[in-house]
């Protein structure tokens, strides 16, 4: 028997409310065994603005804590000792700036930088195909990402720039093999972005190498996502020894870090997921040649809302189950030899293989998102998953098999969920307005100009927004700067151009979207908005694309829209129907505000369905503004929706007749 393994790091994706709130979850959660920290931030920290910034509203500590200076990241961190943590940041676009605040922070701790551990995710091409929380063109976004590589390589050498993020690719309905190929193909695009530099020569680019980490999901076909995890490894390596030749075994090694599935939980029969959970992570923990480096899990009901502290608890003594009760680390790869494993794993790797050769013909990943080659493939992945839950060909349990349940006691009662206070967004404006009231102006001044100027001339990023940080400018202030130097940007929606993969189940649907239409004179017109800063468009895309299957002319821009220009599409469109996606939890007050501007411009009459994780409470405030539906994660069957759509213009149409 081998000497048994270190089990991997313990995570909880957490942040929420304020700083000072989501401190107390972090001391919380470390007293219990987490051994490391997983920091979600809010989407206008994520998207570079300010708490008080006009596309903000509603946002405001919702998915994540809200960072706006170094005043927040000092709360956040209060009685945490960053020189002896393990810290993982979600934050991309402004990567370079949420580690600068982190710098900062271990600088006011007196740690030691090159004691810092932890890893900014910094995948921003990922950003561009999944979860949408870029801002800047692809050029300066890849420069920014090859300056914190540049950065950290020097400065803080225990620390992971990049973690190249395969997680988000699997919710955006990536297959097996491409979120292989795609994960793998960021990589490629990042290294030889800081290759073609020269800034990072010989054995420093084999440092570079050996610093970049991934990030992977786990699915419930847990054999095949173990195969996948092997897969992963060989390939990267034939990368690193091929493409880059590197021979060091350390600088080589595929090192990764895991969140299972989000995607898969369900909202029907929520306690399903517990157990969904537990088989997700033995795909990425059974196989140790392969095995993860840090483990977070959802909670067993995030498809219903923000999880309790006892529901991340409960996460976490799965893994402390695992790592500690059983024998799994007691033993060598159990799968070694076996026949059927090394099988899957080749035809993983010849099928990924060769995906990564079409995406390098193209000009490489970065190519490959400008003409929308990986987000069209992606949206047709997802449309061919999800109609075969729709058809009852993929078992979901208790969603479209054994449907019939008891109540389930864990989620009724006050308290159930946790929400976010409805005061927390004035209150973080408040404490942001009066930092920027306490700072020295002319220091802040001269760094952003710094910062600028920095930008503007090719430097390294890095040790101006450290400046920054410590002269106290803010999250928005930071991203302002850079907008005014790189511009902004908005990624194709892949929608026009998503092939459907066939026309079952739409004729009945068809026929009643041709009457309808031909009674009104003209094709039903759906505006599909996403309102905000939320770019989990997964949902919207899939509406979309089965909307316009079914003959009606669809409105979609993507993502990240103001209720103005939602409301300003719809009077120049001439829409039918309007359908909002909102997966943040904002959507009370961003709903709030398209009612209101549709009434203040005589839109009134013009029909609203809404769609995202929405509390039964919320449903019922929401119609109380005049929304006509409410869809959530239960509401699978596209069919079903686009239906429902067809008849409410209709009845529309009546009215006004």
């Amino acid at each position: 028997m081998v000497a048994r393994d270190k089990p991997w790091l313990f995570r909880t994706y957490a942040g929420h409310s304020t700083a000072t709130e989501s401190n107390k979850l972090y001391r919380s959660n470390l007293a219990k065994g987490q051994t490391g920290l997983s920091v979600a931030f809010d989407l206008p920290t994520q998207t570079g603005y300010d708490s008080d910034h006009p596309l903000a509203r509603g946002e405001v500590g919702k998915v994540g804590v809200p960072i706006s200076h170094l005043g927040d990241m000092r709360t956040l961190f209060d009685g945490i000792p960053l020189a002896e943590m393990n810290t993982s940041m979600t934050i991309n676009a402004c990567a370079a700036w949420l580690l600068s605040l982190y710098i900062a922070t271990a600088d006011e701790q007196g740690a030691d930088r090159t004691k810092l551990q932890g890893t900014t995710q910094n995948d921003i091409i990922k950003e561009y195909l999944s979860r949408g929380t870029y801002v800047f063109p692809p050029a300066p976004s890849m420069r920014l990402t090859k300056d914190t590589i540049i950065f950290t390589t020097e400065y803080l050498p225990r620390w992971n720039p990049m973690n190249v993020c395969s997680y988000h690719l699997q919710e955006a309905g990536a297959t097996p093999v491409q979120e292989l190929a795609f994960a793998l193909a960021n990589a490629i695009a990042v290294l030889d972005t800081v290759k073609k530099s020269g800034e990072a020569e010989g054995k420093v680019f084999g440092e570079v190498v050996g610093r970049i980490s991934f990030f992977v999901n786990a699915g419930m076909r847990f054999i095949t996502e173990m195969c996948k995890m092997r897969a992963f490894v060989d390939l990267w390596d034939e990368i690193c020894v091929n493409r880059y030749g590197i021979t060091d075994a350390k600088q080589k090694l595929f090192r990764y870090g895991v969140q299972v599935n989000s995607l898969g939980l369900t909202e029907q029969q929520p306690e399903n997921n517990v157990y969904r959970i537990l088989l997700e992570m033995l795909a990425v923990t059974l196989s140790k040649g392969a095995r993860a480096r840090a483990v977070q899990l959802p909670a067993w009901n995030e498809a219903l809302g923000l999880p309790r502290s006892f529901d991340q608890q409960w996460s976490l003594r799965m893994q402390q189950v695992l790592a500690y009760e059983t024998d799994l680390l007691d033993y060598g790869d159990i799968f070694d030899g076996s026949t059927e494993i090394a099988k899957k794993v080749e035809q993983l790797k010849e099928e990924a293989r060769a995906e990564l050769a079409q995406i390098d013909a193209m000009g490489g990943a970065v190519a490959a998102i400008e003409n929308s080659y990986m987000k069209q493939q992606l949206v047709e992945s997802n449309t061919r998953r999800l109609e075969a839950i729709e058809r009852g060909e993929q078992v979901v349990v208790g969603v479209n098999r054994w449907t019939e349940t008891e109540p389930s006691p864990l989620t009724t009662g006050e308290g159930a969920i946790l929400t976010v206070p409805e005061g927390v967004e004035a209150e973080q404006i408040a404490r942001l307005q009066a930092w920027r009231e306490a700072r020295d102006g002319k220091a802040a001044a001269a760094a952003l100009a710094s910062l600028k100027s920095a930008a503007q001339e090719g430097r390294n990023i890095m040790e101006p927004s450290i400046v920054c940080a410590k002269a106290g400018i803010t999250t928005g202030e930071w991203g302002t700067c850079l907008r005014e130097v790189f511009g902004e940007y908005r990624a194709p929606t892949g929608v026009g151009r998503a092939a459907r993969v066939d026309t079952q189940g739409l004729d009945e649907v068809r026929k009643g979207v041709d009457a309808v239409s031909e009674k009104i004179g003209r094709r039903i017109k759906f505006l599909v908005g996403k309102p905000g800063l939320d770019g989990h468009s997964n949902g919207a895309e899939q509406i979309a694309v089965r909307a316009r299957d079914c003959g009606m002319e669809v409105v979609y821009e993507g993502i990240r829209l103001t209720p103005a220009e939602i409301v300003n599409a719809a009077l120049e469109e001439s829409v039918h129907v309007i359908g909002l996606s909102i997966l943040s939890g904002s959507h009370v007050p961003l709903v709030r505000d398209v009612m209101d501007r549709l009434r203040a411009e005589g839109l009134s009459d013009i029909p609203v369905v809404v769609g995202g994780i929405i509390p039964p409470e919320d449903e019922v405030q929401l119609k109380g503004f005049g929304v006509t539906a409410v869809y959530t994660p239960k509401n699978f069957e596209l069919n079903r929706i686009m239906a429902d759509i067809v008849a409410i213009v209709d009845r529309q149409s009546q009215k006004a007749a």
